[in-house]
């Protein structure tokens, strides 16, 4: 197992890498609409599609409202994406009371939509945007920046957990997960964001200012493992799919950033630092 997951992650890498750093801004929209897409064809299995055609045309659907979406403003996109995720804080909270509100097959897949959907014009309005922070202006490097907060927060959470969790977070939606995996993952963003600042050459004012945000994004990732997790727990299956050899399924990969990108994008826009250039 270790040795397919490697195999993978050193194929992936480079594809990964060269589709988020080395393409012009439309090349970058064609490569993540088609990760997004990718994810809802396994979205599609967890609400509940069962055979093949009816997953594909979910997938395809979405496909169609990413195209749709080039020339709606991004802003109000992610502002519905952050009503949506306070929705799934309190669905993952209460599961599994409240599934039947959730759990039929429509519901769910309108579910994936808004997260999938908001990922994808937050990663691009990322990408897209006039950025100034400190002495720093490179999209790319706000778009890694995101990339680093959820990462590190996944990183901090691991040790943390292992250390001194014992106090679960939310065991009827994922046993493993504890609360001081919560508090590791956001002192190791904290930190993060604070070194950021200071290579950036950032004011007190942004630095404190980026810390909150990164805390903010940090948080809201770990909701984005949860939700997942709920629905894959409601469904019955332990991998969103087996699309990645020895890692399950690009969901189970970009869980966390569905819902830390449109959040951190949204933020960073009101705050002044990111700001709108036409449409993607």
């Amino acid at each position: 197992m270790l040795k397919t997951r490697i195999i993978t992650a050193l194929i992936l890498a480079p594809i990964a890498i060269g589709g988020t750093f080395f393409l012009p801004p439309w090349g970058f929209a064609l490569f993540t609409a088609a990760i997004i897409t990718l994810g809802a064809w396994e979205w599609a299995n967890m609400s509940g599609f069962e055979q093949q055609p009816g997953r594909v045309a979910y997938a395809i659907v979405i496909a169609l409202v990413l195209y749709g979406l080039l020339n709606v403003p991004a802003v109000a996109v992610l502002w519905l994406a952050l009503v949506w995720w306070v929705v799934c804080f309190l669905l993952v909270r209460s599961y599994p009371a409240g599934s039947e509100r959730w759990g039929s097959v429509p519901v769910r897949a309108l579910m994936g939509a808004l997260v999938l959907v908001p990922a994808w014009v937050g990663l691009n309005h990322l990408r897209a945007g006039g950025f100034q922070f400190g002495s720093t202006d490179n999209n790319l490097l706000l778009i890694l920046y995101v990339f680093c907060v959820v990462w590190v927060a996944d990183i901090g959470a691991y040790f943390a957990g292992r250390a001194f969790g014992k106090a679960k977070l939310a065991p009827r939606v994922s046993p493993g997960k504890s609360w001081a995996g919560v508090w590791g993952g956001l002192a190791a963003v904290g930190t993060f964001a604070f070194i950021v600042s200071v290579l950036a050459s950032a004011s007190a004012v942004e630095t404190v200012l980026l810390v909150i945000a990164s805390l903010v994004t940090g948080m809201v990732s770990v909701l984005g493992d949860l939700l997942e997790s709920m629905l894959k727990r409601f469904r019955g299956i332990k991998d969103s799919s087996r699309l990645l050899p020895g890692h399950g399924g690009i969901m189970d990969r970009i869980d966390s950033l569905t819902a830390a990108v449109p959040v951190f994008a949204l933020i960073i826009t009101q705050l002044g630092w990111l700001t709108a250039v036409g449409h993607f």
